[in-house]
């Protein structure tokens, strides 16, 4: 697939329609996906924005895979905003996994698969497959929708930094973003800032940090109401609105420096400082996991 294979529009694929394509071929990369068969089952959007064209995805994921070629697990802190910034949408619309399905399928394949395949040989001498949700599944698992979330789940109004401090640790937004607990703005922004302050430090086995943070806030939020200890103020939906509409004539998003999001309100100070306090105790609390009990099929 390149920019000019791909449809020009986004659309919507349904789920049912898609395990008929994911082949094991498919997900190997050894088989093509079938184009016109994918675009038949699919569903035009009915809005003729300029925000559903496909070009500036494609470009984007394009300069992502060159960027990122020696280490394709960096491109996610790259991605993640700038997605966020070209795909404008509402939580709702994002919401509908049939726009992923199309982009994965219908548009960018080759990004999956660039991304989430596996180098090397599998154990067995069988080929290396993408899971079929990376393709078609929930939204912390789907190749675009993980990064779409979390860019919504870790930005402060317009500032994209914490999504970047967030996308940048694997461990961090294939676990946090499964967590209820970061739909509350304070608590998402105060991890990323403990996860920043433990890599400053160069912390050991930061990963099993990370993972033992999110444990600790996802129990700790079962009897703690964070957003009654740190409020926060609901979003501006009419700055929203009008960040998305300004999509039919905004520029392409810069690939050297952050886009800017949506003016639609910051977190207060006060309950994110709360937080990241409660949180870092956390952090030096919270077991690591045992490797020694790891069993010999994790290792």
């Amino acid at each position: 697939m390149t920019r000019s294979d791909a449809p020009e529009r986004l659309a919507v694929l349904p789920s049912a329609a898609v395990s008929t394509y994911l082949t094991n071929g498919v997900r190997a990369g050894q088989e093509k996906l079938p184009q016109v068969a994918i675009l038949r089952a699919s569903t035009a959007i009915p809005d003729d924005s300029a925000r559903w064209d496909t070009a500036p995805v494609r470009e984007l994921l394009d300069e992502a895979m060159y960027r990122f070629a020696p280490s394709r697990a960096g491109a996610d802190a790259w991605l993640a905003p700038r997605l966020h910034a070209t795909l404008r949408m509402t939580r709702s619309e994002a919401a509908r996994p049939e726009l992923w399905n199309f982009l994965a399928l219908a548009v960018a394949p080759d990004y999956v698969l660039w991304r989430h395949l596996a180098a090397g040989e599998s154990s067995d001498d069988t080929a290396r497959r993408v899971s079929t949700p990376r393709f078609s599944g929930p939204h912390y698992t789907q190749a675009f929708a993980r990064l779409w979330w979390a860019a919504e789940m870790f930005r402060d109004g317009h500032d994209y930094r914490p999504v970047e401090i967030a996308c940048g640790n694997q461990d961090m937004i294939n676990t946090a973003l499964r967590l209820d607990a970061i739909d509350h703005k304070p608590t998402a922004l105060a991890m990323a800032r403990v996860l920043k302050g433990l890599a400053d430090a160069r912390a050991t086995r930061l990963g099993d940090r990370v993972n033992a943070l999110c444990t600790a806030v996802n129990a700790a939020g079962s009897t703690l109401m964070y957003d009654v200890i740190a409020p926060h103020d609901a979003p501006d939906h009419d700055a929203l609105a009008r960040w998305i509409e300004e999509a039919e004539a905004a520029p392409a998003v810069p690939w050297d420096r952050l886009p800017d999001g949506p003016e639609d309100g910051t977190a207060r100070r006060s309950s994110l400082d709360l937080l990241t306090l409660m949180f870092e105790r956390f952090s030096s609390a919270a077991p690591l996991r045992d490797r020694d009990r790891v069993r010999p099929s994790e290792s």
